[in-house]
C-alpha cells in the first residue's frame, strides 16, 4: 500500500463506491479501429491577452491567492473509497457528503500538477477537477468551478472550490460574471489551466491570478457590488479569471464539438474528442467523433497565435466524455458503453471493461512508479475520483 493510500484510510473509514467485484480487462480486438483525417483542416486562434485590462484592474481592486495560500484555506474534506470495481485500481478518494449527493452540480475534467509541472506546483501535489453548476437540479447550466485537491501526504486531506469567472466592466470599474460551461475537459500546463468550451475551443486561466473575494452574501450574488469595493462570488472565497480564449476552426465543414480535453507531455499538446451518439440524439450530433492533437509552440506552455493540428482521428467509438494520449498511444473512455478504448496506429485497438458515468482522463507520469490513468465519475451519490495503472490498459 503507497503512503497515500495509508493516510487516506487513517484519515477517515473507507467509503465502498459501487461495485466490489473488479472489471475484468478484455483484450479482444475492436472490429475496426481510428482512421487517420487530414490534419491541416484543423487550426487554433490563440489570444491569451484578451482580458489584460480588466484583469490587471481586478487584480489591484481585490489582490491574488497563491495556490498554497488557496490551500492552506481549503475548507472541505475528501473521504477515502475503496476500488470502485476496475482492474489495476490504485488509489482513489471522493469529496465530502454534500457535494456526492448535490444534484445541481456535477464533476467533469480532471487534471493535475503532474500535468502542469510534473511534480508538486507551488509545493502542493494537486488533483483539479472541473465542474458545472445548474440552476436548480432539474435547470439549465449557470456557471461553473473547479476543485483543488491536496493530493501529497505531507498535506491534510482537504479540498478548495474556485469559482470560474468571465472579467466585464471597464478598467476603472471592473467586474466580473459567471461562466455557464459545461467545462467537460480540463488540462493545466505551466501555469495555464485550459477549459474546454464545447462549441468554441478552449477558455484561458491563469494559475498565478487567483482573486480573493468576499463571503458573506446571498448565494445569488455575483460581481462587483453599488459600493465598488465589495465582490460577491455566490459565497465563493476565491475566483480564477478568464485571461483569454483558443478558437477552433476548420475546413472540414463540420465544426469540431470540444467534449473533452487532456494534455499529452510527451508530446506537449492538447488532445480532444467529441461526445456522439450513432444515432436517436436530440442534444448532441449524430456522426462518428474526431479526435485531434494541437501542439504547443516549441519549448513553451502555450498556442501559437495560430495552431495547425498534427494529428486527426475518425472514431468508430461512440458516447466518449474521456480522452488520454501519450507517446502515441492513446485512451478513449465511452460512458455509454462503460468500456475504456485504447489504440495506437502498429497495434491496433483494444477494448477494456470500465465504469459507467465516466467522464475524463489524464495520464499521469512517474518516473519511479508505475504510470496513471486518473478519471471520474458524475453520477449522484457515486462519485469516485481514482487512478489505475496505465499498464492495465494497453502496453
Amino acid at each position: 500500500m503507497s503512503v497515500r493510500s495509508r493516510v487516506l484510510l487513517a484519515a477517515a473509514g473507507v467509503l465502498v463506491l459501487g461495485a466490489t467485484s473488479l472489471s475484468t480487462p478484455s483484450t479482444a480486438n475492436a472490429a475496426s479501429g481510428p482512421t487517420t483525417l487530414p490534419a491541416g483542416q484543423y487550426t487554433l486562434s490563440a489570444n491569451y491577452h484578451q482580458y489584460d485590462t480588466l484583469d490587471s484592474a481586478l487584480v489591484s481592486k481585490l489582490g491574488t491567492a497563491s495556490v498554497s495560500q488557496v490551500m492552506d484555506n481549503a475548507n472541505h474534506t475528501r473521504q477515502s473509497i475503496s476500488n470502485p470495481g476496475v482492474a489495476g485500481y490504485s488509489d482513489g478518494f471522493t469529496y465530502d457528503s454534500g457535494d456526492v449527493g448535490d444534484c445541481t452540480n456535477y464533476p467533469q475534467g480532471i487534471t493535475t500538477t503532474r500535468d502542469a509541472v510534473g511534480g508538486d506546483y507551488d509545493g502542493h501535489q494537486l488533483v483539479v477537477v472541473s465542474w458545472y453548476t445548474k440552476a436548480g437540479c432539474d435547470g439549465a447550466q449557470s456557471r461553473s468551478r473547479i476543485t483543488m485537491i491536496d493530493w501529497d501526504a505531507t498535506w491534510p486531506n482537504t479540498y478548495r472550490k474556485v469559482l470560474l469567472v468571465e472579467p466585464t466592466g471597464s478598467a476603472s470599474a471592473p467586474d466580473f460574471t459567471d461562466i455557464p460551461i459545461h467545462a467537460g475537459g480540463i488540462s493545466w500546463y505551466g501555469d495555464y489551466l485550459y477549459v474546454a468550451d464545447t462549441g468554441h475551443g478552449m477558455r484561458v486561466f491563469d494559475m498565478r491570478k487567483i482573486l480573493k473575494t468576499n463571503t458573506g452574501g446571498t448565494a445569488d450574488q455575483i460581481g462587483r457590488q453599488s459600493d465598488g469595493t465589495t465582490y460577491y462570488a455566490h459565497n465563493y472565497a476565491y475566483v480564477l479569471p478568464q485571461v483569454g480564449t483558443i478558437t477552433s476552426n476548420t475546413t472540414s465543414g463540420t465544426s469540431l464539438v470540444w467534449s473533452t480535453i487532456s494534455l499529452d507531455r510527451a508530446i506537449p499538446s492538447v488532445v480532444m474528442t467529441e461526445y456522439t451518439c450513432s444515432s436517436g440524439c436530440t442534444g448532441y450530433p449524430n456522426r462518428a467523433p474526431r479526435a485531434v492533437r494541437f501542439p504547443f509552440a516549441s519549448g513553451t506552455t502555450t498556442f501559437a497565435a495560430s495552431t495547425t493540428a498534427t494529428e486527426a482521428l475518425q472514431l468508430p467509438w461512440y458516447n466518449l466524455n474521456g480522452v488520454a494520449s501519450h507517446n502515441g498511444r492513446w485512451w478513449f473512455n465511452s460512458s455509454g458503453q462503460k468500456q475504456l478504448y485504447y489504440w495506437t496506429p502498429s497495434s491496433g485497438p483494444l477494448t477494456f471493461a470500465w465504469i459507467s458515468g465516466g467522464e475524463s482522463l489524464s495520464y499521469w507520469e512517474d518516473a519511479t512508479n508505475p504510470d496513471l490513468l486518473w478519471t471520474l465519475r458524475e453520477t449522484l451519490n457515486n462519485r469516485p475520483v481514482f487512478a489505475v495503472t496505465q499498464a492495465t490498459y494497453g502496453p
